[in-house]
């Protein structure tokens, strides 16, 4: 997998913000990327070095309208921290 397959986008999120100040970075990703490639892409994205990735999966929700019941998607997420010599991702700095 490319490094462009393997990070989908970003989550903002509040909690995602409060992780910018920190250098923590918080993304939905591919289903089927580990730890290892996650690292590796958002080094080669961003230019920024990695010290840890925690990855969850997030289960999709049970939505209703009327009748009508279905689940939203579930997806996979990772929240990156970056090491204290790094520089910090531009994307995230234009909006806090």
């Amino acid at each position: 997998m490319r490094a462009e397959d393997i990070i989908i986008k970003p989550i903002l999120t509040e909690k995602g913000y409060d992780g910018i100040a920190s250098k923590k970075y918080t993304f939905k990703v591919a289903k089927g990327a580990n730890k290892t490639e996650i690292k590796i892409a958002v080094e080669q994205l961003f230019g920024v070095d990695v010290e840890s990735v925690n990855t969850s999966n997030v289960r999709g929700k049970l939505k209703r309208m009327g009748r009508n019941e279905g689940l939203t998607s579930s997806y996979k997420k990772a929240v990156v921290q970056l090491t204290k010599d790094s520089k910090p991702i531009e994307y995230f700095n234009s909006l806090s």
